[in-house]
């Protein structure tokens, strides 16, 4: 019986040295290229499952054989940038710097459609009173109805930012556009040229007290998945099935490979944006429409830091809707810029994303 024992100890070290290997490999494919291997690249979906999956191998083994807990802690140190890069724990503080500055980025979506309940919009009164200093909108629009949000509405609760940018992005023309309001003085702003039909990013420069500073207000390539797939991701959860999760599997994989290539091209074009930059301070925020764990988010934020990381706590699931539990919404600062108290603000689900914002101190 004792061998017998061992035997199946064994043999569960093996099973537990495979998804080490698995979480090794969702942990570094963001330097896989999409466009070159998109169905490889797509590995770091499952980054927060196979860590799971280790998490439970190491507790099992420190209670039935503690030194066999090496192995996954082992995984554990591979990569633990990029369990620090997924779920950050850090302490907000009260304690901020006189020069601190707020941002604010949310994907409104459309400001819910422009609807209003009894003559107000909920999202436009939460960013009214935000008390951010700059305001980086995706997925902004407007109407001339005065029974929906008028444009004339939203610059009157507005009023307290006295500079705004508002464009078009994509090949559709208006079909989406990205606004940037602010209390600082807009000193420019262009959208980036790359590839989209709906999506795009825009480059502003902006006067904070005697330095420009680099925005980048993004919104990239979404992953174009219709409410029949969204119904079916949600049918592998409720239910799962083998047949009905490889067949469901086959289908959101090539969509999410095939998105995932448009925007590793997007996050280039980015990367070098950020390169060329004149100015020492630079803020790249908006809809990824990635994780931490993806090519897009590894060459936007190379030479970068990621607020969330540097000062955010836990998961920080920004998209609310069918059960797609990630962070793609994003605020990333040169590292002359420190963060404090960076947040994924959970108390307003008018929109598919949640708002993010945090306070930012030049160094």
């Amino acid at each position: 019986m004792k061998h017998i024992g061992r035997l199946v100890a064994y043999l569960i070290l093996v099973v537990n040295a495979l998804f080490v290997a698995l979480l090794l490999l969702a942990a570094y494919s963001p330097h896989i290229r999409p466009d070159v291997h998109p169905i490889e690249s797509c590995l770091g979906l499952l980054f927060p499952i196979f860590l799971l999956i280790n998490i439970f191998f190491f507790i099992f083994w420190l209670i039935v054989q503690y030194k066999f807990a090496l192995l996954a802690l082992c995984g554990f140190l591979f990569c633990y940038p990029q369990i620090r890069t997924y779920i950050p724990i850090n302490f907000h503080t009260k304690t901020l710097p006189d020069n601190k500055f707020k941002i604010l980025s949310y994907n409104i979506m459309a400001f819910d459609n422009l609807k209003l309940e009894e003559g107000e919009s909920p999202i436009l009164n939460y960013i009214q009173n935000s008390q951010a200093d700059i305001i980086c909108m995706q997925e902004y629009a407007s109407t001339t109805n005065s029974k929906h949000l008028t444009q004339h509405a939203i610059d009157k609760s507005l009023q307290a930012y006295p500079y705004k940018s508002i464009k078009s992005i994509g090949k559709k023309g208006s079909a989406n556009r990205i606004a940037c309001y602010s209390k600082f003085p807009i000193l420019s702003s262009r959208i980036l040229k790359y590839e989209s039909a709906y999506n795009g990013s825009v480059v502003y420069e902006l006067k904070i007290d005697d330095d420009t500073i680099t925005l980048i207000n993004n919104h990239l390539e979404s992953n174009k998945l219709t409410k029949r797939d969204k119904d079916i991701y949600e049918d592998m959860l409720n239910a799962p099935e083998a047949e009905k999760v490889k067949n469901g599997a086959r289908q959101l994989v090539n969509k999410l490979a095939e998105a995932s290539a448009i925007r590793a091209v997007q996050a280039r074009t980015i990367e070098k944006e950020i390169d060329s930059s004149q100015h020492p301070y630079i803020i790249v925020c908006g809809d990824f429409n990635d994780t931490p764990i993806s090519y897009t988010h590894r060459v936007i934020a190379q030479n970068l830091a990621d607020a969330f990381t540097e000062s955010g706590q836990g998961l920080g699931i920004s998209y609310n809707q069918n059960k797609f539990f990630f962070r793609i919404d994003n605020i990333l600062t040169s590292k002359n810029l420190k963060a404090y108290n960076c947040t994924v603000d959970r108390s307003i689900k008018d929109s598919d994303h949640y708002p993010i914002w945090c306070y930012l101190s030049k160094q």
